[in-house]
């Protein structure tokens, strides 16, 4: 397998040490991967981890040229059966997370369950709050976003989410359930990026065989 890494910031360098950690040949990185020659790109899969502006700017282009495209950009959302149609369209395969830690997955399921279970009980109000680094250019972050469907499709309440921007947190994340006589609390903290990178190599490596476009959490916990 040989891969390219589209943003080449500080998740980027991460990203480059754990692939050749596993094996996996680096082929290019680039801060603008329109320019990367499109007859290499079809050999090698993308790993994305850009800025939203970019990856709108881009996805045509990832999908159109590589072989499979891993994305961990978020903000992108409101455009995202625009984006699925032109990867489906294009037979590309693509995995996508708003954060490929395999803790935070573990972490969203267990939050899945105890919004389902507070839900059929009742009398709980459910919050969120996401702490990250100074860099981080959205909020609230994908991962709140995610938490917060789960909180809603378990509750059919919209949690309140805050949003905190400080020093070079990597990221915390605390969801809460309160109630008239007790509080369940979650949380997930990540002491460093690793666990992105970790995840994002895994996922390149899932796309070996792969065909369509899929959530990581959909292949990760997939018997």
């Amino acid at each position: 397998m040989k891969a390219v890494i589209s943003g080449y910031g500080r998740m980027g360098h991460m990203i480059e040490k754990t692939l050749e950690a596993n094996g996996i040949e680096v082929a290019g990185k680039s801060e603008d991967i329109a320019s990367f020659p499109a007859g290499e790109a079809a050999g090698c899969v993308c790993i994305d981890f850009t800025t939203p502006e970019a990856f709108r700017k881009n996805y045509p282009v990832l999908a159109a040229n590589f072989k499979a495209v891993v994305v961990g950009t978020t903000g992108w959302d409101d455009i995202r059966d625009e984006v699925i149609a032109c990867f489906e369209k294009n037979g590309t395969p693509m995995i996508h997370s708003s954060n490929f830690s395999v803790g935070v997955n573990v972490f969203s399921a267990a939050v899945s369950l105890v919004s389902k279970l507070l839900g059929k009980a009742g009398g709980y109000s459910p919050y969120i709050v996401e702490k990250h680094h100074i860099h981080k250019l959205d909020a609230p972050s994908g991962t709140a976003k995610s938490l917060a469907r789960e909180v809603k499709a378990g509750m059919g309440t919209d949690p309140e989410v805050t949003s905190v921007r400080v020093g070079e947190l990597a990221g915390t994340h605390t969801v809460g359930f309160e109630g008239l006589a007790d509080r369940i609390t979650l949380e997930h903290e990540a002491f460093s990026r690793q666990g992105f990178a970790s995840g994002a190599v895994l996922a390149a490596k899932m796309t070996e065989g792969l065909t369509g476009v899929h959530e990581f959490k959909e292949l990760f916990f997939k018997d």
